[in-house]
């Protein structure tokens, strides 16, 4: 049995060591692969010294082209159409008579009116006689009086209904496709054609509050519509005298001029605004800034290596980046590779001039 105990001894003490090499042999494995690691060759990247420059503020939006003035053309008064005086998506002036309802029956009731009004008329003057012979009471003459007040009113109600059955345009402008036909019954709830004063247009946008306080009355900006690369101009006239806290936006409008009729009403506009000009901005191309969970990092070289710096931007254009915070005049700003590196990496830097 002591023989049996003392082998079984021996077959553990073998095994015990066996596992135990293994696992001093990984560690210098292990200690074999960081000390090649450590030996990693820099990675080539480009780099600029950052410089203060003069940075021109602008703001790109999307707005909506509006019309200056637009009104539904309807009829106040039911009638028949007697004629239509204008040509579909041709221009009318302030006060052209676009069609005309039949007065008929009105003219018949005003001449009905009209007689009232002159036996009323008789009747009054006839007793503002009798009563200054004190023939009558005032009273009486009072009721006469009032008669032919109501008379005259009634004239003057017709007479205004008459004038409705003129449409005419409220002011200048391009008349659109009409709904009706001459003999058409129309009422006031029928659509005739829609009006719309295309000479000058409205701009229409909104600017996030933070860039409330930069916006200015008369300010010039420039704008593209949808499918042209025409650019025009415009010049804010309003502004909103508050944000809207739903959005937090600040809406203002611009008048363009559409002389040439180019600028349809109803498209959108690809507006740039033009801010505060800030001096001494730090710019950077907007390929070093590298997106991240929390905002936005760069790199910049710091004695051999890759230096991971948070940053607070602003504004930015195609090729470039306003930052607020972060980087310093003087900081060598990676430019090239941010996407690969990590902080403390070795490098070998190119600065560009």
């Amino acid at each position: 049995m002591k023989l049996k105990h003392f082998i079984f001894a021996i077959i553990i003490i073998l095994f015990g060591g066996l596992i135990t090499y293994r696992i001093f042999k990984n560690f210098n494995q292990e200690d074999q692969g960081k000390g090649k690691d450590s030996k990693k060759p820099p990675t080539h990247v480009d780099a600029i010294i950052i410089k203060s420059q003069i940075f021109n503020n602008d703001l790109a939006l999307s707005g909506s082209i509006d019309a200056n003035e637009q009104v539904e053309i309807r009829s106040e008064v039911s009638g028949l159409v007697e004629n239509i005086n204008f040509q579909e998506g041709s221009n009318v002036t302030k006060g052209q008579v676009l069609f005309k309802i039949n007065d008929v029956e009105l003219r018949a009731q005003l001449a009905q009116a009209k007689t009232k009004e002159a036996l009323a008329f008789e009747n009054e003057r006839r007793a503002k006689l009798l009563l200054q012979k004190e023939a009558i009471s005032q009273e009486e003459y009072d009721i006469d009086s009032a008669d032919y007040r109501s008379a005259k009113a009634q004239s003057q109600l017709i007479n205004a209904q008459i004038g409705k059955t003129s449409v005419k345009a409220p002011f200048s402008g391009k008349i659109g496709l009409r709904n009706i036909s001459p003999g058409t019954y129309v009422t006031p709830t029928i659509l005739v054609a829609n009006l719309v004063n295309v000479g000058k247009l409205k701009i229409t946008f909104s600017i996030p509050e933070k860039y409330a306080s930069q916006i200015k009355q008369n300010t010039t900006l420039n704008f593209t519509a949808t499918n042209s690369t025409d650019v025009y101009t415009a010049k804010v006239y309003a502004i909103e005298p508050g944000i809207d806290i739903n959005t937090r936006t600040l809406q203002v409008r611009a008048y363009a001029d559409n002389s040439s009729g180019k600028l349809l009403p109803g498209t959108f506009a690809n507006i740039n605004l033009p801010l505060d000009v800030i001096k001494d901005a730090i710019v950077v191309p907007s390929q070093a800034i590298v997106p991240v969970q929390s905002g936005k990092k760069v790199y910049i070289a710091n004695n051999g290596q890759a230096k991971e710096v948070k940053v607070e931007t602003a504004n930015r254009t195609d090729s470039s980046v306003l930052v607020l915070s972060g980087l310093k005049i003087g900081d060598t700003l990676i430019t090239s590779g941010v996407m690969s590196l990590k902080d403390e990496a070795p490098i070998k830097v190119n600065v560009k001039k």
